[in-house]
């Protein structure tokens, strides 16, 4: 990698790891926007169409899926276009030795924080479902409503942040590798 002691080496690194965390900020920052699409279609469908909630019409299923869908393509490009720029600026800029400590660094950054991500989010869902089988008051109870809004919070980390990581850590080391020749 080189001599951390560099100016360089030692930017690259940093960048690698200010790279995951951004990363993921935006990664979870996109759950939330899209949960908010679907939220306000909710709303639209339950005031366009009261028989939903009498259960005389079926909701607009497809239409949520689409939203969804869309939504999480748009709100990916940002994070997507990050991981891909990041390693061709940072070598570019700081040549080699920079671009491998980006590379290593963000890599490591990148597994501990995905770990944590995964076991963080599984947590809250696990003690969510925990206290649905009655212990700590159950269903309805005070202890309940706070495990539902860490469970909100964990849901986007284990089910989105932390794996995206991975494909994070594949995107720097596959575009790093390939582009190599070009900031020797």
């Amino acid at each position: 990698m080189g001599n951390i002691g560099r100016v360089e080496v030692f930017i690259g690194g940093l960048l690698g790891a200010m790279l995951v965390f951004l990363f993921s900020g935006l990664a979870i920052r996109a759950v939330g926007r899209a949960a908010y699409y679907v939220i306000n279609e909710v709303r639209r469908q339950f005031k366009e169409t009261p028989g939903i909630l009498t259960f005389d019409v079926k909701p607009n299923y497809a239409r949520c899926v689409d939203i969804v869908t869309l939504g999480a393509l748009k709100e990916m490009v940002l994070p997507g276009l990050l991981a891909l720029v990041g390693p061709v600026v940072v070598g570019v800029i700081f040549k080699a030795e920079a671009v491998a400590a980006m590379l290593m660094v963000g890599t490591i950054a990148g597994v501990l924080l995905a770990t944590v991500m995964n076991n963080g989010g599984g947590a809250w869902d696990n003690a969510k479902k925990y206290i649905e089988t009655g212990m700590y008051g159950g269903k309805r109870s005070e202890t309940h409503k706070a495990a539902v809004v860490g469970d909100t919070v964990g849901d986007p980390l284990k089910d989105t942040a932390g794996p995206s990581l991975h494909v994070l850590i594949k995107l720097l080391s596959t575009i790093t590798l390939v582009l190599a020749p070009l900031f020797v």
